[in-house]
């Protein structure tokens, strides 16, 4: 079994935000393979299924996007998935709009989600799927930048990084990391 998670923050007011994009992947996963996020457990939102023949957890941490690693800590204990088989997704402020990097391992890069993983996990051995939100405009606070909205100009890139993040998930589960890595790293 792989757990997904897509890094956010409940409540509707963060929906649609650029640090919500991890969950707007999730959302696509269920859409595309008939999941439903139906069950409140673990501090998140979650959803068994299958993707491609492989049988998956989709989560959506409800404990804001700072104490995400609690919620896959309890996640991964209960299920009792193995670090090769989980799958980060969330966004970063270092690439492009709408870009991808799909990664084995790594640091928190500054990230304060990724930074409560790795903690709770008390492992960087675990892949990640980094969705592309640009870097914030000199003078604008990080929080601001990372809590607003997609420019209209920008949505399209976004809806079309969603579905290649969404895609990633796939091809990293049944082909594995490498593949994934030389499949979407470039687009």
């Amino acid at each position: 079994m792989y757990l997904i998670a897509g890094l956010g923050n409940p409540t509707r007011e963060y929906a649609g935000t650029r640090h919500n994009i991890g969950y707007d992947t999730i959302t696509r996963l269920c859409d595309e393979h008939r999941i439903v996020l139906d069950m409140k457990k673990h501090k998140g939102l979650c959803g068994k299924g299958t993707i491609d023949g492989e049988k998956v957890i989709l989560v959506q941490p409800l404990t804001y996007m700072n104490l995400s690693g609690k919620c896959i800590k309890e996640a991964v204990d209960y299920y009792k998935i193995d670090q090769e088989h989980i799958i980060v997704i969330y966004d970063d402020i270092s690439l492009p709009v709408g870009k991808l990097r799909v990664r084995a391992k790594g640091s928190a890069g500054g990230h304060n989600g990724m930074k409560s993983i790795i903690a709770e996990l008390g492992t960087e051995e675990f892949a990640r799927i980094r969705i592309g939100i640009g870097e914030k405009p000199a003078g604008w606070d990080l929080a601001d930048y990372v809590l607003g909205r997609f420019r209209k100009e920008e949505l399209p890139l976004m809806r079309e990084a969603v579905g290649n993040a969404a895609g990633a998930c796939g091809v990293l589960m049944k082909e594995g990391i490498e593949t994934a890595m030389n499949r979407y790293n470039s687009l």
